[in-house]
């Protein structure tokens, strides 16, 4: 699990995504929202590796500039990236 915190913690985005992100948050309903982005059911050490995966492609679809890009489905996604690790947390503390 320490290595989702470590790249967590590399990630690098926009200031203007991760506050939009921060913003959300407390919105964001795991068993309305996660559905539409990964697959549910699934615990948060299950849907965290998969999270990254989904926002890592976002990134580079931004980063190339390439018109498919979707901010808002980036936000989603970074949404429920933050959560789920909030999640993550948690468990590991109990």
């Amino acid at each position: 699990m320490s290595d989702f915190r470590m790249m967590l913690a590399d990630l690098r985005r926009p200031r203007l995504l991760v506050r939009a992100a921060r913003f959300g948050l407390g919105d964001y309903r795991r068993e309305r929202d996660l559905r539409r982005l990964v697959p549910t059911g699934a615990s948060p050490e299950v849907t965290v590796p998969r999270l990254i995966a989904v926002e890592e492609e976002l990134e580079a679809t931004r980063v190339a500039g390439d018109a498919s890009y979707s901010v808002a489905r980036h936000i989603d996604v970074l949404i429920a990236l933050l959560a789920e690790a909030r999640l993550l947390r948690g468990a590991d503390l109990a």
